[in-house]
């Protein structure tokens, strides 16, 4: 039987720790996408095709998301984020290998790793948030996401340019197995509600059904696939249609990147802290929604003439709404979810934001094929983030009317 723990963790050192297991199995699956061009050249392929991989990710994480909760139960919530670290680096590992087919092996495992990241940090952090702070505390864990990104954007361009595409990625391997292995002091006393007897041989469809049985969750998913959809194609063209579209060099355009990834760091804390303010997540979600609209239309109509100081606060205010959005959606998760099932209410939902994930830049590729331009593309996506604000109305009074009726 799994047992309780008489004392929770350490909520700043969980919040520590979850938040850089995140961060680095992040930037690891970002930093091809931040030397693109690079990336492009060594594989000889075009740039854009370099984005695919980022959908071959998480191809990977949503094929396991609807498993993680059940390795959380079996090894625990530590030995979990242990094994996203070390998935994580041999797919950075992969990466490294100048071969496109390795490579898309090497983004399986990235994608493995990221599915194991988001429960076992639900699963942690439910222990010790409350309700007036969970939204709050749930953005600075999500930081984890930009906060990679970011390193992957100031990090990875001057390195590639020094000592070749592939030494970032090493450079990855080394720092994510370094952190796995310091992270082993703790695993006894944070996995001390595993349960050894849990067996792992699920089937992954019945895993799903807590998502179905809770028509909040259900909803959940499906704004969570459009805002995913947008967010990972913000960050993977972004280099790209900055180099490409708009005639900036490579380190310059990595530097945009790490901005419009630290801009979302202040966009997942500023919204998780409204959303415990105002006490209404899905408020502020339909906000982020209206926000990424805007700023994709505005996007798609930048040009090699546009004010590199606009494109720099553009980018920045596009990410503050399009990427800022997981914090309070993970704590909407946490607070709908059943009793005892974070984890598992946390990993079916995000099957369907890693389809998001896994349809969005192969779909963003496609359409700039046709249009010929990335501008134009991020346009055509700001339908994506309405259709995601759509679910969150039809939700917002679907809970209206159940309410009323209690």
């Amino acid at each position: 039987m799994a047992k309780t723990l008489a004392h929770p963790p350490n909520k700043f050192l969980v919040l520590l720790t979850t938040t850089t297991v995140q961060a680095l199995v992040t930037m690891n699956v970002v930093i091809p996408a931040a030397i693109a061009p690079e990336m492009a050249t060594m594989l000889e392929v075009e740039p854009a095709m370099v984005g695919i991989q980022i959908g071959i990710a998480y191809f990977g994480a949503a094929a396991l998301s609807a498993m993680s909760g059940t390795v959380v139960r079996r090894w625990g919530a530590l030995r979990a984020s242990q094994l996203a670290l070390m998935l994580s680096a041999v797919g950075a590992a992969l990466m490294a290998v100048p071969s496109l087919s390795v490579l898309a092996v090497g983004a399986v495992f990235c994608g493995l790793g990221y599915a194991l990241t988001n429960p076992p940090a639900s699963h942690l952090l439910a222990r010790v948030t409350t309700p007036t702070n969970r939204n709050f505390l749930f953005s600075i864990k999500q930081t984890s996401v930009p906060l990679g990104g970011a390193a992957a954007g100031f990090m990875a361009p001057p390195v590639a340019l020094s000592w070749g595409p592939q030494a970032p990625l090493i450079l990855g391997v080394a720092v994510t197995v370094a952190v796995a292995l310091a992270m082993q002091p703790l695993r006894w006393s944070w996995d001390a509600d595993r349960d050894p007897a849990h067996s792992l041989k699920r089937n992954p469809l019945t895993e799903m059904a807590i998502m179905w049985h809770e028509r909040r969750l259900r909803y959940y998913g499906f704004v969570a696939f459009c805002f995913a959809a947008m967010q990972l194609c913000l960050t993977t063209f972004t280099v790209t249609m900055l180099v490409t579209d708009l005639g900036f060099g490579l380190i310059e355009a990595g530097i945009i990147l790490a901005i419009l990834q630290i801009a979302g760091v202040t966009g997942r804390l500023w919204w998780g802290w409204l959303a415990d303010r105002i006490r209404d997540g899905n408020a502020v979600l339909l906000m982020i929604a209206l926000l990424s609209v805007i700023f994709a239309l505005a996007t798609s109509a930048l040009t090699a003439q546009s004010s590199h100081v606009w494109v720099y606060t553009l980018m920045a205010l596009f990410s503050f709404g399009a990427v800022g959005w997981n914090g309070v959606f993970m704590a909407e998760i946490a607070r709908i979810a059943p009793v005892d099932a974070t984890s598992k209410a946390t990993g079916a939902v995000l099957v369907v934001s890693f389809a998001g994930i896994l349809v969005g830049p192969p779909a963003f590729t496609a359409t700039h094929a046709v249009l010929g331009s990335y501008t134009a593309t991020f346009g055509v996506f700001a339908g994506v983030s309405a259709l995601g604000g759509m679910y969150l109305c039809w939700l917002r009074r679907w809970e209206r009317r159940h309410h009323a009726a209690q």
